[in-house]
């Protein structure tokens, strides 16, 4: 059973200064970079097209934008293309620390990860530091040297600590991910954009997690000597209104990658950029701005609404929704919403009221959005008479109407 919803033609207006994605009082001063301290710069401003209602050009070579709390996809490039995605992986180191540690726990440094290159707290080998720094040091600064000593501390090596990166990532349904380390440096790991989206809306529900990501600045104690001052690599945080967070990574194999997080008007949205030429930010700003501008909630179904009838036994059965669906759509009218009422297989007579007959899809130009329960509106019971189709054509009048009379005279006493 399909049926087409009319073309939801819903216009708002363009509020310039509501929703100017590169307006903010303050911009990212350069990061400081433990051990040396010396200065990472970062962008002071936004090169982003106007907010449209079209979806922007996407310089990266892969690309998603997806709704927090439900995961519909706004927006994808090559999303389920292979990309290496450097400190990209710590995200999903993060979310297994935080499943199996508590914040206060000490971790003890070995040689091993006092000995990582690249981005570095400068952590000590025997330094013993909490667990809750070492986040801090892995989200904001992508500390390698914080992933190793993690990972040591939950799974005893980096090695083993893989293997569980990859079990979680397939109990999660992450198809196009594979980890090879920790901290993402070795850029034999790869994800995908739509991956990346899912699972950081995973490690995104830990309100640590949110806490952490949202930080712009953070001192960590050292063993000996001053404490070590970090800050956040993902500038929208100063530079687009409504960022809660994110997570960046550079390698010259993965190009710039982004995954921001961005709340406005009680909607937030997920943007994943994947090897971007220059930066990472333009690129996830303009997907920002685009589904904030280009899209706005709309019910779809609504719980109690009629959704027609479906046939067990040549009865007829009236069938409603058992749940309401809301999601995103389109400003621009130029997109078709259908129902398609799927049938539960099996189904025998009686049907009690609210049982569970089928299930209603709901697609948006061919992609299935999501689904409700169909539940039946009322009882439907057998009749003391169901063999008209069995009778000899003469009888089968006189036999509708004996099964006629008997379900009036049931439905008069249920």
């Amino acid at each position: 059973m399909r049926r087409r919803v009319g073309a939801i033609a819903l216009v708002i207006p363009l509020v310039w200064a509501l929703l100017d994605g590169a307006s903010s009082a303050s911009t990212p001063p350069p990061t400081p970079v433990p051990p040396n301290g010396s200065p990472s710069p970062f962008p002071t401003v936004l090169e982003t097209p106007r907010p449209s209602t079209k979806a922007p050009k996407i310089s990266a070579s892969a690309a998603a934008l997806t709704d927090l709390s439900t995961g519909q996809v706004l927006f994808r490039k090559s999303g389920t293309v292979h990309r290496p995605i450097a400190s990209l992986t710590k995200i999903m180191t993060a979310l297994l620390v935080l499943a199996s540690t508590r914040p206060s726990e000490r971790v003890k440094v070995d040689s091993e990860a006092a000995g990582q290159t690249g981005s570095r707290l400068g952590l000590a080998s025997g330094e013993r530091i909490r667990v809750g720094d070492l986040l801090y040091a892995l989200l904001l600064q992508s500390s390698n040297d914080a992933a190793v000593a993690l990972a040591d501390h939950i799974s005893g090596s980096a090695v083993s600590f893989v293997h569980l990166m990859n079990r979680r990532a397939k109990r999660i349904g992450l198809g196009d991910t594979r980890f090879f380390s920790p901290s993402g440096l070795d850029d034999r790991g790869y994800s995908s954009a739509l991956d990346l989206a899912s699972l950081w809306r995973r490690a995104f529900d830990n309100p640590i997690f949110r806490k952490i990501v949202a930080t712009k600045f953070r001192t960590i104690p050292a063993p000996h000597g001053p404490a070590r001052h970090i800050q956040n690599r993902n500038a929208l945080l100063w530079l687009y209104r409504g960022a809660v967070g994110g997570k960046s990574g550079f390698t010259s194999a993965a190009g710039h990658c982004l995954v921001a997080a961005a709340r406005r008007r009680g909607r937030t949205l997920v943007a994943v950029v994947l090897g971007a030429p220059r930066n990472a930010f333009d690129d996830a700003a303009g997907l920002l701005n685009y589904g904030f501008v280009g899209f706005q909630p709309a019910e779809l179904v609504r719980a109690g609404q009629s959704l027609g009838t479906i046939k067990v036994r040549r009865l007829a059965v009236p069938v409603i929704a058992g749940g309401s669906l809301a999601r995103l759509t389109p400003v621009a009218p130029k997109h078709r919403v259908s129902l398609h009422l799927k049938r539960k297989r099996g189904l025998r007579l009686p049907i009690a009221e609210g049982q569970v007959v089928g299930k209603e899809i709901i697609t948006m130009n061919g992609r299935v959005l999501g689904s409700v329960p169909a539940v039946s509106a009322q009882t439907v019971i057998t009749t003391p008479v169901e063999l008209p189709g069995l009778a000899p054509p003469r009888f089968r009048p006189i036999l509708r109407a004996l099964e006629a009379m008997g379900r009036a005279v049931l439905d008069a006493f249920l």
